[in-house]
């Protein structure tokens, strides 16, 4: 029975993001509206097949002169979503010039919170950032701080990129990646959005973060992980997007997701979230690190 409604919701989910591909060849967050490369590259991963050939025709002209990927066809400034330019790149096999130059822009690319003026602060104890400064992850921005989400996704990227094209960079920053992840985990055991204390209060791990986090540190130390997969295991969220990237984390970790998404495809028309539930739901390996 429970096989018989995982086929039908993933059947309802797969139609619904058939229906909503736009003519450029990208998805929307909603349909009808403009292609972004996010919900894209989830909604092609999902698909596969002539789907997923037409969504990455659009999205590889979306390419900037600085290598690094804008984020859709109108916002003209490379942004985190190179990381799942050159994470689709890998999967597609493609790993000529804009691939290497996509993960030269990654590897160039870092958190402005080991500035200066925040190790000088740290080190004299004015300010507690919360976080070893020497460790930096990625921003959403370049000129910005780290945040964990993505950290996450450029860890991925960068270390399907080193599968492929192995080099000292390559993994010396992904070194640092995963130590600035794990610098940054929450006093319960999983993951907040940026850091774990705010004026020296710890804060609350989210279910969507800590799960990107266990996604962005596939390949480390199983027994070091097993504290923070059995705590993400342990969450009892129920929002669609927590429920979707916990079993695709845990899955990838080879973890069984107590987490459960919904035969049924609600009213609202997500398609972000609706792809990540039918990746969710058939094939969480498609979002492995290498």
């Amino acid at each position: 029975m429970i096989a018989v409604m995982e086929t039908n919701a993933l059947a309802r989910r797969l139609q619904f993001l058939r229906d909503t591909q736009n003519a450029d060849g990208g998805w929307g967050y909603f349909p009808g509206k403009r292609s972004w490369l996010e919900p894209t590259y989830y909604a092609a991963l999902a698909l596969g097949g002539p789907e997923e050939a037409r969504a990455w025709n659009c999205i590889r002209a979306w390419r900037n002169p600085d290598s690094g990927w804008r984020p859709n066809a109108t916002v003209h400034t490379s942004n985190w979503t190179t990381a799942l330019a050159v994470a689709w790149a890998c999967a597609r096999g493609e790993t000529g010039e804009p691939f290497a130059r996509g993960v030269e822009w990654l590897l160039g690319t870092r958190g402005e919170e080991n500035a200066w003026r925040n190790r000088l602060a740290a080190r004299t104890g004015l300010v507690d950032l919360g976080r070893n400064v020497d460790l930096t992850g990625w921003p959403w921005l370049r000129g910005t701080t780290s945040w964990v989400e993505p950290t996450a996704h450029a860890l991925i990227a960068l270390k399907r990129a080193a599968a492929k094209v192995p080099s000292q960079a390559l993994r010396s920053r992904i070194e640092t990646g995963e130590k600035q992840l794990l610098d940054v985990r929450c006093s319960d055991g999983g993951w907040n959005y940026g850091g774990p204390r705010a004026l020296k209060i710890d804060l609350p791990s989210y279910p969507e973060t800590t799960a990107l986090a266990l996604l962005g540190l596939q390949g480390h130390n199983r027994a070091a992980m097993q504290p923070a997969l059995d705590f993400a295991r342990g969450y009892k969220e129920r929002s669609r997007m927590a429920a979707a990237w916990l079993t695709i984390a845990l899955r990838n970790w080879g973890v069984e997701s107590q987490a459960a998404i919904a035969p049924e495809l609600p009213a609202g028309g997500d398609i972000l979230v609706t792809a990540l539930e039918a990746i969710a739901l058939t094939k969480p390996e498609v979002l492995k690190a290498a």
